[in-house]
């Protein structure tokens, strides 16, 4: 059980004793980062890939969390979070503005929880657990190109 508390708890960081889903949304820019140093413009597919292939174990593991800590979305399980950010930045060609962007406008998002994300939360198990910030990060995409087409249309350089 220990590597499922590995991956539910995104690598221990779900332990920070302060704003766990913050401390994880800030490793999963800092992978995306390094991602990006690493494997150049192609972290953007690996990304995708990632995505992809995390979306149905992601829900397993959030049940295993719920058993392992024995409560409804406990805030050790931040999985959920590092999808999220990495569902924020699935659509857009990598720049470190974005990717700074994303971050701040995602945790706005999954704190504030605008509909139905809020709703999305209840379901129970796993799927409740990784939903609402699955939702989030979709919306902060979306918040994201909407910014990123008024600098451009602005004249505005985005790195």
């Amino acid at each position: 059980m220990w590597w499922k508390e590995l991956l539910f708890t995104a690598l221990y960081t779900g332990y920070f004793p302060r704003m766990p889903g913050t401390a994880a949304s800030l490793f999963a820019m800092l992978l995306y980062m390094i991602g990006y140093c690493v494997f150049g413009g192609s972290i953007v597919w690996i990304n995708a890939l990632v995505v992809g292939i995390m979306l149905y174990p992601g829900v397993r593991l959030g049940d295993s969390g719920e058993r392992f800590f024995g409560k409804k979305d406990p805030p050790q399980i931040v999985l959920d979070e590092v999808l999220g950010y990495m569902i924020a930045v699935l659509f857009h060609p990598f720049s470190w503005t974005t990717a700074v962007l994303a971050f701040f406008i995602f945790r706005i998002t999954d704190i504030l929880k605008p509909w139905p994300t809020r709703r999305l939360q209840s379901i129970d198990g796993g799927l409740g657990v990784m939903i609402d910030d699955w939702v989030a990060g979709a919306y902060t995409s979306v918040i994201v190109f909407g910014i990123r087409s008024a600098m451009t249309a602005f004249g505005l350089v985005v790195p």
